[in-house]
């Protein structure tokens, strides 16, 4: 079976499962990535605390407020009120699902697997053949995609950011089982749970005129009542393994990318956690049917008029993680796992001594 190569994770996931999450552990296996793993206690954190009022007055005289006074006092009640009302969106988050993204209840929606599992008909991970014949695909990238597919079918594991220990790009990026959220008055940064990967969102400001590409973009976000809403463009194209999936669907310069997170409670969340279990891989098994924390589910729309016929919508959502996670790294390796031959790691044919 053509197997991921950095499956490691679901031994990361199984052993480290949540009882919040209700996932059931299971017997180790030999890793498929070559990833090297130590465990690294990381903190949830990202909390913030407001200041306390000061005094206005610390002895028995009566004061009369100035206007300048009420100005001032009118001011902190403000943005107390605004701290206040910013949803937390702290601490540890995991999907634990593989290995895309839920599609919506309509419209288009992202490329999925065409391979299913014989025991459930969920997307088979270890035979990962994106659907080319999705509309949304220009013809040269379903192209892109119908190659990929038939490496897989042929037993090769084609490279892809993650199994290649490079930067992931949005959204590729969800791919990541687990996130973890940390809210500054001006940034957020997401701390994703492989490779040490951060993610920096700078928030109220704008993109520049001329953004430079990076393997990230340029994120800027801002909160719309409980929604923290993230756009981000400037996603560097002309790099090795640009793809927006696990599928290889490519994209061009022209990707733009926009994220909605909020927090729902089951009811509101259950339609997405429907549509998730019938399409996606949960290794160590469903959501628990007593978790009662929120959901973070992450709703987001892909434009790129150089790859896609049209723009399209997907979800991705996450149950709170209130145990600590292991350090995950990633590690080249020399040898193919399967049926896959030298994954080309330089080498020396003669020894220089």
């Amino acid at each position: 079976m053509n197997v991921e190569r950095n499956l490691l994770v679901l031994l990361t996931l199984a052993a480290v499962a949540s009882p919040a999450l209700g996932q059931v552990t299971v017997p180790a296996a030999r890793p498929a990535n070559g990833s090297s793993k130590s465990a690294v206690a990381s903190p949830a954190s990202g909390q913030q605390t407001a200041p306390a009022a000061r005094p206005a007055n610390g002895g028995s005289k009566s004061v009369v407020a100035s206007p300048k006074a009420g100005q001032q006092a009118a001011s902190a009640a403000g943005q107390t009120k605004s701290a206040a009302s910013i949803p937390d969106f702290s601490g540890i988050w995991r999907h634990g699902s593989l290995p895309s993204f839920v599609p919506p209840a309509s419209g288009p929606g992202p490329v999925t697997n065409r391979t299913r599992r014989k025991d459930n008909g969920v997307s088979d991970y270890g035979m990962l053949v994106g659907d080319y014949t999705n509309p949304i695909l220009q013809p040269w990238a379903a192209e892109v995609v119908k190659k990929k597919g038939e490496m897989s079918l042929a037993g090769i594991t084609y490279p892809n950011p993650s199994n290649q220990c490079w930067p992931e790009p949005v959204p590729f990026l969800f791919k990541h089982m687990a996130m973890e959220m940390l809210q500054r008055p001006d940034k957020i940064v997401m701390l994703f749970n492989e490779d040490h990967e951060v993610r920096y969102v700078r928030l109220n400001q704008s993109h520049p005129a001329k953004v430079k590409p990076s393997y990230h973009g340029d994120a800027v976000g801002h909160y719309e009542g409980d929604t923290l809403v993230i756009d981000t463009v400037g996603i560097k194209a002309d790099r090795p393994y640009a793809m927006v999936d696990l599928y290889g669907t490519p994209y061009t310069e022209k990707l733009h990318v926009v994220e909605r997170y909020r927090l729902l409670d089951y009811e509101a969340a259950k339609g997405t956690l429907e549509r998730a279990a019938k399409e996606l891989w949960r290794p160590a098994g469903p959501f628990a049917p007593n978790y009662a924390d929120k959901y973070l589910q992450v709703d987001f729309t892909i434009e790129d008029a150089g790859t896609f016929t049209t723009p399209w919508t997907a979800s991705v959502i996450y149950a709170r993680d209130r145990l600590e996670w292991p350090e995950i790294s990633c590690a080249e390796n020399p040898a193919g796992f399967h049926n896959d031959k030298d994954v080309g790691i330089p080498h020396a044919d003669k020894a220089d001594f």
